[in-house]
């Protein structure tokens, strides 16, 4: 009799309503993967895969067209690390990719403040700064080439001469070309990523800015010790996005100067794309996009890690 009860608890351990067989734990999630299946497939054949060949492509001399492919080793890795046509985009867009981010952030918070003060026309002014984040990339890029051409059609020549200045070179001066374009790639950014700020600062409890009033806190105290805190997780998801955007632009930049004057403007993608497309050389292009992949993925993995350990506890 003994012996039957101590199986019978056995029995009630193994089947307690907290325990779920794997085979069942399978069939509650079979719903789940149905939904995510399609999605995985879809992504796989988009990105994976695409991915997979690259790096396959890399340690070849594939250049698109011939079947006949033979393997180099790291001979396209060592050109791209080496040559100065190549290394040189490369620095180009991570000093692109730094002062975005940082012009973008710098204005988008104190946008993003006024913004969120009551006043009348505060919808329609909202709306005015996200409208550039809208459009094209293109259709900007070849908008702020005519208003930035140099020829008498170019409406800042225009209002240059009006004033009594003469004209200036602009998008055809290689010095200047580049901070035209990290201008213009700010002021398109700059009204979507305040509203990204705009949507966290309207969760933050009115009683805590109260409360710092009624002790006696400055406007910048409450903006240190309230707001900012209180934006840190957005601030983690816009300077990513910047990064991200930043690093893997194309359609603006080229929209506007087609990397010129001479090579000054050319980026990463835009070299990428080249040396793929125009000069036949698919292999060299994959080792390109291979390492410029990991670096992408190293630097977005270093500063999501970093800003969110800085991210207040909920």
């Amino acid at each position: 009799m003994e012996l039957d009860t101590k199986s019978h608890g056995q029995n009630r351990v193994a089947t307690r309503p907290g325990s779920v067989l794997p085979l069942t734990r399978w069939r509650r999630n079979l719903p789940y993967l149905a939904f995510v299946l399609p999605a995985l497939i879809v992504y796989s054949i988009a990105v994976i895969l695409p991915l997979i060949q690259t790096f396959r492509y890399s340690f070849t001399n594939f250049d698109g067209i011939s079947s006949d492919v033979d393997f180099v080793g790291l001979e396209n890795y060592r050109t791209t690390l080496s040559n100065d046509l190549i290394v040189e985009p490369f620095i180009r867009t991570i000093l692109f990719a730094s002062t975005v981010p940082l012009f973008v952030t710098v204005l988008a918070i104190p946008l993003a403040l006024i913004l969120n003060g009551r006043f009348k026309t505060r919808n329609f002014q909202r709306a005015a700064f996200f409208f550039p984040s809208v459009l094209s990339a293109l259709f900007l890029g070849f908008a702020w080439t005519f208003i930035l051409s140099s020829s008498r059609y170019g409406m800042v020549n225009g209002l240059l001469e009006r004033f009594g200045f003469e004209r200036q070179l602009l998008l055809a001066d290689s010095d200047l070309a580049m901070w035209l374009l990290v201008f213009v790639t700010v002021w398109s950014q700059v009204g979507w990523h305040a509203a990204l700020y705009l949507a966290n600062l309207q969760t933050i409890d009115q009683t805590l800015l109260e409360a710092a009033d009624i002790d006696g806190a400055s406007a910048f105290q409450k903006f240190r010790y309230i707001t900012l805190p209180h934006l840190s997780p957005a601030l983690t998801v816009s300077v990513a996005l910047l990064i991200l955007a930043s690093l893997k632009v194309f359609d603006l930049p080229f929209a506007m100067t087609e990397g010129g004057p001479g090579r000054s403007t050319v980026l990463m993608t835009q070299s990428i794309i080249t040396q793929g497309l125009s000069s036949s050389r698919v292999g060299l292009a994959s080792a390109m996009s291979f390492l410029f992949f990991v670096i992408i993925a190293v630097v977005t993995f270093t500063q999501v890690t970093l800003m969110s350990r800085q991210e207040p506890e909920a």
